[in-house]
């Protein structure tokens, strides 16, 4: 057997040098590149936007990453000015938007710390009161300037490269002191800068809900906040942003006003939907029945939202037929649904009028049949006035009792020397103005007189008595009762003594007279003629019940 190798394969020879002189090449271009670039800002390209890294093409093999938070606004395609940092163990490349190195020696220290350059280091470990960091020299970091606030996120920083600057140096005890939290909130306004910049007015934005307060809520737009008013969350009346919203929960919203001055941005959801009173005139229509929940209550009177966004008037006014309304309260609650009449819309204005008690309908629609003249109806007094009384004939309906309608038998000074509020009363009815909403009631044409009483009582042919009143001519007038009169035809007799009459107690006339004709007692009197005064009795000729008249001749 031969002792003599056998020969390479030519190809496989040529495929294994071509690939060693490849991967040689790499790392030369690779640590090339590495010292020419580092520390200084090359170009890249985005090729990729995760939320957790921004993918860079900075035309090496290997692609680098950014931290999200030094490119918040990052869209694939962008052009972007990178340092390179390092390589981590995933083969990628760690970037830095920001011009950083790690100082060589001393006197770059010293420029650092003058120019207050933003300079790289390690975390090498923890240590009492913070954390050592190699900056090319050891360096100390106080935990208040790590930038993290607990000591399990303290832990996370050590063999990590940070971004720091140099806030105390002495070459003489080689003591230095840098601080993270200064580069990181540097770099915090910087993006927000660039956010409030990048902004505008009627944008269009999706946020987390952060945090809620009485008057709105305040919304992380990706590192900068923007307040959504209560108002401004819905069409409908909002009363507590809690009602609607929850901390962390996802929205999206438009900007109102963007004030980069004061850094405040104001936000709205409802102004994402259409807004309702855009069709208000083809929804609500006057006399349109419509139901809603009162919003609001004032004293002049309740707001009551018909859908979210719209909301109605319903005026004290329009509240009740029957009774004067001072407050909305007196008839509606917040919270209450009620059921109105469409009374006007103004969709320029934005208004529009409710009516509640025309939900109920007119009680005066009806009225002139209802309460035709003539007809008798009862209801309580509800106001009374120098010249009349107001009587409820049903709710919303009222008529009034003049002064000169109470009485027949006496003449009324005021109303309440006859009538009380309150107090129950029958009345007829004179006259109805449906229009002017007006009734003219009366009590006196119902009243009982005494007349009434006396054509009751008596019949034609009974004797009565009574006085004389005057004599004129032929005939005499002649007094029955109280407020009871008679004509009496005057029999031509010559003239008798009349002095002892005529000295007669006149004053206690009338209560004889009411006496005598109701004990039905008759006066002895001698033919003698008819003279004032005279107390005479007298025969009932001719009575008319209907008339209320009453005619006598001497007895």
């Amino acid at each position: 057997m031969s002792n003599i190798d056998a020969p390479e394969d030519p190809r496989e020879t040529a495929d294994d040098q071509s690939f060693g002189d490849l991967l040689n090449d790499y790392e030369k271009s690779h640590s090339t590149k590495k010292k020419e670039d580092g520390g200084k800002q090359i170009e890249g390209k985005v090729v990729s936007v995760t939320s957790d890294a921004v993918l860079v093409d900075i035309g090496y093999k290997t692609e680098g990453t950014l931290p999200p938070a030094e490119a918040p606004d990052a869209k694939v395609g962008d052009k972007v000015l990178v340092t390179v940092k390092g390589r981590g163990p995933d083969g990628y490349y760690h970037l830095s938007r920001h011009r950083v190195a790690m100082p060589a020696d001393w006197s770059a220290l010293e420029r650092a710390f003058t120019n207050r350059e933003t300079i790289i280091g390690t975390v090498t470990g923890v240590v009492k009161g913070g954390l050592s960091v190699d900056v090319g020299v050891r360096a100390f970091m106080p935990a208040s300037r790590s930038g993290v606030r607990d000591a399990a996120e303290i832990e996370k920083l050590v063999e990590q490269e940070i971004r720091c600057r140099i806030i105390k140096l002495d070459t003489a005890d080689e003591d230095i002191v840098v601080d993270r939290r200064i580069v990181i909130e540097e770099e915090e306004r910087a993006a927000k800068g660039q956010k409030y910049s990048e902004i505008k007015e009627g944008d269009t934005v999706s946020g987390t809900v952060r945090s809620l307060t009485d008057y709105g809520a305040f919304i992380d737009l990706g590192g900068i906040d923007g307040l959504l008013h209560v108002g401004e969350i819905s069409w409908s009346r909002v009363n507590k942003p809690e009602d609607v919203l929850a901390v962390g929960q996802q929205i999206e919203a438009k900007i109102l006003k963007v004030d980069r001055d004061g850094q405040k941005i104001s936000l709205s959801m409802k102004q994402m939907l259409a807004h309702p009173w855009d069709t208000v005139a083809e929804r609500f229509k006057q006399g349109d029945r419509a139901r809603g929940v009162v919003s609001r209550v004032a004293d002049f009177g309740a707001f009551v939202e018909l859908e979210p966004g719209v909301e109605g008037l319903i005026h004290i006014s329009e509240m009740s037929w029957a009774k004067r309304v001072r407050t909305a309260g007196d008839v509606v609650k917040q919270g209450e649904t009620v059921e109105a009449v469409v009374l006007g819309v103004d969709v320029g204005a934005r208004r529009l009028s409710l009516g509640l008690k025309q939900a109920l309908g007119d009680p005066w629609a009806d009225a002139e049949r209802k309460y035709a003249s003539g007809a008798i109806v009862q209801g309580p007094v509800t106001r009374i006035t120098t010249f009349g009384a107001f009587v409820q004939l049903v709710e919303g309906v009222e008529g009034l009792v003049h002064v000169s309608e109470m009485s027949a038998e006496k003449r009324v000074g005021h109303p309440r020397e006859v009538v009380k509020v309150g107090e129950t009363v029958r009345v007829q009815v004179l006259a109805v103005d449906r229009e002017k909403r007006q009734i003219k009631l009366s009590m006196k044409s119902l009243a009982t007189t005494s007349i009434d009483e006396f054509l009751a009582e008596h019949k034609q042919g009974d004797v009565v008595t009574g006085r004389v009143l005057e004599v004129t001519g032929s005939e005499a007038r002649v007094e029955l009762g109280e407020g009871i009169e008679a004509p009496c035809a005057v029999s031509p007799v010559g003239e008798a003594d009349t002095a002892a009459v005529g000295k007669a107690d006149l004053s206690s006339l009338t209560s004889m007279l009411n006496a005598k004709w109701k004990g039905g007692a008759k006066v002895d009197t001698t033919a003698e003629a008819l003279a004032s005064g005279q107390i005479r009795s007298f025969k009932i000729v001719k009575m008319d019940v209907d008339a209320k008249t009453i005619e006598v001749e001497v007895a």
